[in-house]
């Protein structure tokens, strides 16, 4: 999820913790600690493009991590605030750190929770930004701070801002059990023959669901919406797995494909091959677009291949969000 929402439920499992203790520093100290793990993206930009996407939502937002790293900053805390013990710093420090990765694990990219393990969890029942989630949560965390340490209106803020957050992730599963039966219709009332299908909430929200759907040569994407009344359009994608055929012996393509989980396209460019990654889909809801949100251009140059991540464009992002309002609505 995006920094914001990551510090608010820092904040608020810190106040759960230790807040009768020591007040705002619970939330304080607890909002940071929820901001740790996604340090990993700093340390990305010292590797290649590939290697940083397996760094990315590994150690730091493991479990281990958490254990490892709890009692270190509990300790600086203690000598910094004495109001609360090293275990009591420690407590908090593990919760804030902890729930970082178990709620990242909701969103498409998912956590290596379980590292050293190559297991991504990944529940791809929200959007990395949902404002529904975030703001009825910022503004009970406010609302909490406000009062004093002691008081059980604090705590009953605090806790209606957690139940509310976790209740609207439940909600998300269950929208995305509910959409996926949908698509699932869907293909099967049009005749479509398919190995696999995986379906994500469209940015921002979880009303609005794609499907990515994988065909013998094809990969389909289709949307659902909880107010269409018409029956759902899949567009084709070819795999064109073929044209980079002389390049599966590179161990970093091979990595790459490892990261899409086998959703990709190949498509060309100019004489430029590309790989587009399937799972955080397009960057419009144009039936006509090509332009998918995370593409990599593979550059072969003196037996190496350069693998590099085509940058994202802000025109791109305000004609997404026009056409997921109008989208949203139904079709």
């Amino acid at each position: 999820m995006d920094s914001l929402t990551q510090i608010v439920l820092g904040a608020a499992v810190g106040e759960v913790v230790l807040g009768k203790k020591v007040g705002n520093k619970a939330m304080i100290y607890g909002g940071i600690a929820g901001t740790i793990p996604d340090l990993d993206v700093i340390a990305g930009n010292f590797y290649s493009t590939v290697t940083a996407l397996e760094i990315h939502r590994g150690f730091s937002h493991s479990l281990a991590f958490s254990i490892l790293a709890a009692p270190f900053f509990g300790y600086l805390l203690s000598k910094i605030h004495r109001q609360a013990t090293w275990k009591d710093w420690s407590k908090l420090m593990f919760w804030s750190l902890f729930t970082h990765p178990l709620l990242d694990c909701f969103t498409t990219w998912g956590t290596q929770l379980f590292w050293p393990l190559d297991l991504r969890i990944a529940f791809k029942s929200i959007f990395v930004i949902d404002p529904l989630y975030t703001l009825p949560f910022l503004v009970c965390l406010i609302a909490a701070s406000r009062y004093k340490r002691t008081s059980s209106r604090r705590r009953k803020l605090n806790r209606l801002g957690l139940i509310l957050s976790s209740g609207y992730l439940m909600l998300s599963l269950v929208m995305k059990g509910v959409t996926f039966e949908k698509f699932e219709d869907a293909l099967q009332n049009q005749g479509i023959a398919y190995s696999e299908i995986e379906t994500k909430p469209s940015p921002f929200n979880t009303l609005l669901w794609s499907a990515n759907v994988e065909t013998k040569h094809n990969f389909l994407i289709g949307e659902y919406s909880i107010f269409d009344t018409e029956p759902i359009e899949f567009r084709a994608y070819p795999k064109n797995h073929q044209k980079i055929e002389h390049l599966r012996s590179y161990e970093n393509l091979k990595r790459l494909i490892d990261i899409t989980n086998g959703w990709y396209t190949v498509s060309e460019k100019q004489g430029d091959l590309y790989l587009n990654d399937l799972r955080f889909g397009l960057v419009s809801l144009d039936p006509n677009s090509v332009k998918f949100a995370f593409s990599y251009l593979l550059e072969e140059k003196n037996n190496r291949l350069k693998i590099t991540e085509v940058p994202k464009n802000t025109r791109d992002a305000k004609a997404l969000l026009s056409g997921l309002w109008l989208r949203l609505k139904g079709n």
